[in-house]
């Protein structure tokens, strides 16, 4: 079994191979199969998360898989199914802490590990039951400008959100967002995408989620919390349905993503993880909101 080092290695190669090549990996062309989940799922339904989603992602946009569940060699045999010869399977990690037994005592001394392993796209496997693929539809050809499931998405986060000037931030000072005229937008995917970048940079304030957002444009710091941002993005845009198309900053966030990476081979798996917190952030304002809509009173309530 590969140490350790090695899965980390493999890892940030994979993602600063397709950053070279200009390609931000996190970012799918999605295609085909509207129904079909645009979050990498597992034989189970269940979804993967953090850098395990963005290495799926990598591997159905080099092969143009239209669906998004994967499995293991093992998990298709048991389903009376097999990989077909000469398939490549994706590497994805499994990753926690575990306590050897003589520091079972001691809470403060778990080892961390990651483990590699091996799955396949349901497309490489023949024989699986249809319910392992989605039926094909066609995409909608006129774009919806406005995507109540997002607008509500955002609306109950609570986030103070402008519309007005030429720029998109995340102003910390004042603790809100400033989005550009919506009419400045080329479509619906661009101002979602780009909205959905700034409230992950909100979800890091030192009174939510507490990131280090002091650097300056440039600096390692400043790097990697735009990484963050952009994976968060590219995570809640699945979530909602939402391709994902950041704005055309390549350049000079590919340098300097690639340099955070090239110095630290743990970069890519630690953003990918604080992007899913910033995901799972949001996500978990929904359901106060939504208790409170059920229950106006309950939050008022005294025991």
């Amino acid at each position: 079994m590969q140490n350790i080092k090695d899965t980390y290695q493999r890892i940030t190669d994979t993602i600063v191979e397709q950053l070279e090549a200009g390609t931000k990996p996190w970012i799918r062309p999605w295609r085909g199969n509207v129904r079909s989940s645009l979050i990498p799922r597992r034989a189970t339904g269940e979804a993967y998360r953090g850098i395990n989603v963005l290495m799926l992602w990598i591997s159905g946009q080099m092969f143009g898989y239209e669906e998004n569940t994967w499995m293991t060699y093992r998990q298709a045999q048991d389903l009376g199914a097999q990989v077909r010869k000469g398939e490549k399977g994706t590497l994805v990690v499994k990753y926690g802490t575990f306590t050897p037994k003589e520091r079972e005592d001691d809470e403060e001394r778990s080892i961390p590990y990651l483990k590699g392993y091996t799955v396949f796209n349901v497309e490489q496997i023949e024989n699986l039951p249809d319910r392992f693929f989605s039926p094909i539809e066609e995409t909608p050809s006129t774009p919806v400008p406005h995507l109540e499931t997002v607008e509500t998405f955002v609306s109950r986060t609570g986030v103070k959100l402008t519309y007005g000037g030429t720029n998109a931030c995340y102003r910390p000072a004042s603790d809100d967002i400033l989005m550009p005229d919506r009419e400045r937008f080329n479509s619906e995917v661009h101002l979602y995408s780009t909205l959905l970048h700034e409230m992950s940079h909100w979800s890091g304030a030192k009174h939510r989620l507490d990131r280090d957002m002091s650097g300056r444009f440039g600096s390692e710091c400043y790097a990697v919390e735009e990484l963050i941002a952009e994976l968060a993005a590219s995570f809640l845009c699945a979530d909602l349905g939402v391709t994902h198309d950041p704005r055309d900053n390549t350049a000079a966030y590919l340098a300097s993503w690639l340099k955070v990476l090239k110095n630290d081979k743990r970069a890519i798996i630690t953003a990918a993880a604080k992007a899913q917190s910033a995901a799972d952030y949001l996500h978990q304002l929904q359901s106060s909101k939504e208790r409170e809509a059920a229950c106006p009173d309950c939050s008022s309530a005294t025991a």
